[in-house]
């Protein structure tokens, strides 16, 4: 093993690690917390890049550094040597300093910055041709042309526009001469105007295609010379795109990852079958790719992982500084179960069936629905795998009627869901939800304390599509979003507010808490937008609406348990 391989790896002191039992299986990474193993390594880690000093890199947790702000996701993985030897490598997800390469972390599966490599050399041809089409673009000749036959196509248009707006006025006068003509004068007198008056139409006529053929070869001849530069651009922008396309490919070609039976696979092999069918942008770039590999091409068995952001929140997602997170679900899980493959794994905790565990209290029940209390952990609806849920339950108690869910509550949430028995009292109920004219209240424990007493949230929301189900802040695509708050109590670190959502958007109230332009403080237990605990603090507490049946105004309130 050489020297630069095992500069990766630090050794962890039997002293650091005296009484830790190690792990019968391996992290599930998509769901978990840290191994104590994975938290020591986490923390000598996080005290390196506290005091480091050699990396040129802006996290944003500096007001005196230059440069770009990038947060960072940076990864462990506790490793066992042959020897039974533990220790821990490190890596970060990306590029960090517009580099792959740094002394104490382990390398990309490719380094496409390494020097004279392809990549290199095809993005130099690629920004050649970006340069040839940006330099033709900007030509005073072309720019002149294109700004001549752009006036010289106004001026024609406006011509010919006003000159069809008056033969529309002539034809007008015409036809209210006719119908003048036909009770003043004798057929004689009348066929005499008529053909004066057919005369007149033609004239017009005439007019109008000797004016549009006045501007034709005008145009032509300015869009002949146009024309050529503009093909020359449209060939050079294909040649990018071809160039792009198959540098691309080569790419996923040259990503290829190992399992600890030795078995690779290509990038494009293994997303081939996803819905994606291709992989997205940066796949293979993460963290934990990056070390399961080097574990393997080093003959290192993985033990533990842990990830965690380092550096300022970026605006879009919700990322704190030194707080862990799960791998990526779009770029990273199919990689993972690629080199997961033979490694025993913890429990998929959202595979755990959830029969006998949870009670369900119907609070209210007619003909027309039902209302129930959803306890916190309860799917609304069966999952994929799972098939306890509001729906099965009620669906086995009331037999022959099927259940139609009119809205549905997270499956961390618990509180009021109201259920329709019938299509009629289910189509009423569905249209009150869709005009915003059911009255819902929340309630939710902050992860800390707020001074504000009360206020209203705008922050527009979109799916992260590699990342389901987390949602994004954006403020180009994202959908409107708006939750009026309350402050209900304040504790010694934490704080309880009643939220009143004005749209109803995926994770609405969760994003408003946690985002720093929000209230920048997640809900207590919030494992996907602060930190997991026993349950996550937030109450469906009030539902006010109108019964689809005797069209009166009904409402519901059960406390939380938090």
């Amino acid at each position: 093993m050489s020297n630069d391989t095992l500069q990766k790896i630090s050794w962890f002191r039997d002293n650091q690690i005296a009484g830790t039992t190690i792990p019968e299986r391996f992290t599930f990474p998509f769901y978990y917390d840290p191994h104590p193993l994975a938290k020591i390594a986490v923390a000598e880690l996080q005290h390196y890049l506290e005091t480091q000093t050699d990396l040129d890199h802006n996290f944003g947790l500096s007001p005196e550094k230059e440069g770009l702000v990038i947060g960072k996701m940076f990864g462990i993985l506790v490793v066992q040597d042959a020897a039974g030897k533990l220790g821990y490598l490190s890596a970060f997800s990306g590029k960090l300093a517009n580099s792959n390469e740094h002394p104490k972390f382990v390398p990309p599966v490719f380094d496409m910055l390494v020097e004279n490599s392809f990549f290199l050399k095809e993005i130099e041809i690629i920004s050649a041709v970006n340069d040839r089409i940006t330099t033709i673009c900007s030509n005073e000749d072309y720019q002149t042309s294109k700004e001549e036959f752009e006036k010289l196509s106004y001026q024609s248009e406006q011509e010919i526009s006003s000159f069809k707006a008056q033969l529309k006025e002539n034809k007008a006068r015409r036809d209210q001469n006719r119908i003048n003509n036909r009770s003043s004068l004798n057929k004689q007198d009348f066929d005499l105007a008529e053909a004066a008056l057919i005369g007149e139409s033609l004239f017009d006529k005439r007019q109008l295609r000797d004016l549009t053929n006045k501007w034709k070869p005008l145009l032509e001849e300015k869009q002949a010379r146009l024309a050529q530069i503009e093909e020359e651009i449209e060939l050079l922008k294909n040649e990018r795109k071809e160039r792009s396309a198959a540098l691309q490919q080569q790419l996923f070609e040259q990503y290829s990852f190992l399992n600890k039976n030795g078995k690779r696979k290509s990038l494009q092999d293994i997303f081939r079958q996803t819905p994606f069918g291709k992989p997205p942008s940066a796949a293979g770039e993460c963290a934990t790719p990056k070390l399961l590999q080097f574990a393997f091409e080093n003959g290192y068995k993985p033990i533990a992982m842990a990830e965690f952001w380092w550096g300022a929140s970026p605006v879009s997602e919700i990322r704190k500084h030194k707080h862990f997170y799960p791998a990526c679900t779009g770029k990273c899980k199919p990689i993972l179960a690629h080199m997961l493959e033979g490694i025993p794994v913890d429990e998929n905790p959202f595979l755990r069936n959830t029969d006998g565990i949870y009670d369900l209290e119907i609070v209210f029940e007619d003909d027309s629905l039902a209302v129930v209390n959803k306890p916190a952990g309860l799917r609304s609806v069966p999952g994929v795998d799972i098939e306890d849920s509001v729906y099965s339950r009620l669906k086995n108690i009331w037999k022959k009627t099927e259940p139609l869910m009119v809205h549905r509550l997270d499956m961390d949430t618990s509180g009021l869901l109201v259920i329709a028995k019938n299509q009629q009292a289910h189509k009423h109920l569905q249209r009150q939800f869709l005009q915003r004219t059911v009255s819902k209240r929340y309630r939710a424990l902050l992860s800390k304390v707020i001074h504000q007493s009360e206020g209203e949230i705008d922050l527009p929301l979109s799916a992260d599509f590699f990342n389901r189900p987390r949602q994004l802040v954006c403020f180009e695509t994202g959908k409107k979003s708006v939750t009026k708050w309350k402050l209900i109590k304040r504790y010694k670190s934490t704080t309880k507010v009643d939220f009143w959502p004005l749209t109803g958007r995926t994770h609405q109230l969760r994003m408003h808490s946690a985002h720093e332009l929000g209230l920048n403080a997640p809900i207590v237990g919030d494992d996907l937008y602060g930190t997991a605990s026993e349950r996550m603090c937030l109450h469906a507490a009030s539902i006010e609406f109108t019964h689809p049946k005797t069209k009166e105004k009904i409402s519901f309130q059960v406390e939380e348990t938090f």
